[in-house]
């Protein structure tokens, strides 16, 4: 595979498809996190919201209503601010300050600089906790660190899935190179995250590198394998998404397969990503919307599948787009809210630049 031009169009619908498709099960996440699939589905049946085809209805009194009343059908006014979204607009902004020479150090200065400690969470909280108590004062301003800072990601969520929600972008600026890509991706995950962890960033960061320099979808997950070691198991899971497209019974599949690990660990998400965007067929609302509905991280899964789907060259149906205007909420420091056509320009350029 050989490096193209980037194509900005493919962009547009790359951010477009991970805000449309984290809007689409950020208000149902805590409740996929609480009451399982089960509680999930009952939900959606019960508002008559499956097949999901579009955003979440509003049941009034219910947790949807409590935590994502502004993130449900009729209620959309801009994307609400997601860690998923702040994510990859830290990458943007590491991009454009280090370009592709960034290390892991530079990673921890971007979050101590620009990403409240309250929106993380997990591995990344871990890590972000170890920064705090051990590193040198003046770190954050250039200064070594003071410690090994591979002690951050000694802690017990490091195969969770915050590094894969880290990833997307670093595949977006670098079509048709997805080493690179994998490159990127391991040297961002590796402050939190190991193993698994960092696998499924590196495969993820590869795929959407691929994808726009492939025939088609198995092309490029062919590809993005081949960055990720053949016996592990983050390649295990992609193999099994793969083999359960299509499936009636994949999602009851994919839930007795990881049944008892946890909702937001990168193996059953992964396998769920892949079983998602193999299944869709060309529709930008099965794949997020299938994706949502099986549960686990809802607002991650639906994000990396809207990315990825994205990629594909395929445009976001309107109806996706037009209920947040644009508008896409930030928490990082120093950001309140950006509009879609200055990030899709500024990744334009970072690629470009690349």
């Amino acid at each position: 595979m050989h490096a193209i031009t980037v194509d900005p169009s493919r962009i547009r619908s790359a951010w477009e498809g991970r805000v449309s498709g984290c809007m689409l099960g950020k208000p149902v996440e805590m409740l996929s996190f609480q009451q399982g699939q089960t509680g999930l589905k009952a939900y959606l049946e019960e508002s008559g919201a499956l097949p999901l085809r579009d955003y979440v209805p509003l049941v009034e009194g219910t947790i949807v209503d409590r935590l994502g009343r502004n993130s449900c059908r009729d209620n959309i006014e801009r994307a609400e601010p997601d860690d998923d979204i702040n994510y990859t607009l830290l990458a943007l902004l590491l991009l454009e300050d280090k370009g592709i020479a960034f290390e892991p150090a530079d990673v921890a200065r971007a979050w101590l600089r620009l990403l409240p400690a309250g929106a993380t969470w997990t591995a990344e909280r871990a890590a972000y906790r170890t920064l705090l108590y051990n590193m040198a004062d003046e770190f954050v301003n250039g200064d070594e660190p003071g410690f090994d800072l591979t002690e951050c990601s000694d802690n017990e969520f490091n195969e969770w899935i915050g590094a894969q929600i880290r990833a997307d972008l670093y595949g977006w600026v670098c079509p048709g190179r997805p080493a690179l890509a994998a490159e990127l991706a391991r040297r961002d995950a590796s402050l939190s995250h190991r193993g698994e962890g960092v696998h499924g960033a590196a495969f993820i960061a590869a795929l959407g590198a691929a994808i726009p320099a492939s025939k088609d979808l198995d092309e490029a997950l062919d590809v993005a394998l081949e960055q990720i070691p053949d016996d592990s198991e983050a390649a295990a899971a992609v193999q099994l998404g793969r083999e359960l497209a299509g499936e009636p019974a994949a999602v009851n599949h994919l839930h007795d397969k990881y049944s008892g690990m946890s909702p937001v660990h990168t193996l059953n998400n992964l396998a769920l990503v892949v079983w998602a965007l193999c299944s869709a067929n060309g529709d930008f609302g099965a794949a997020i919307g299938d994706a949502v509905a099986a549960g686990w991280d809802t607002d991650c899964n639906g994000a990396t599948v809207g990315g990825l789907f994205g990629l594909t060259g395929s445009p976001i149906p309107d109806a996706w787009t037009r209920p947040w205007a644009g508008r896409i909420g930030v928490s990082l420091a120093g950001y309140t809210e950006l509009q879609v056509d200055e990030v899709v320009d500024r990744t334009v350029a970072v690629a470009r630049a690349l």
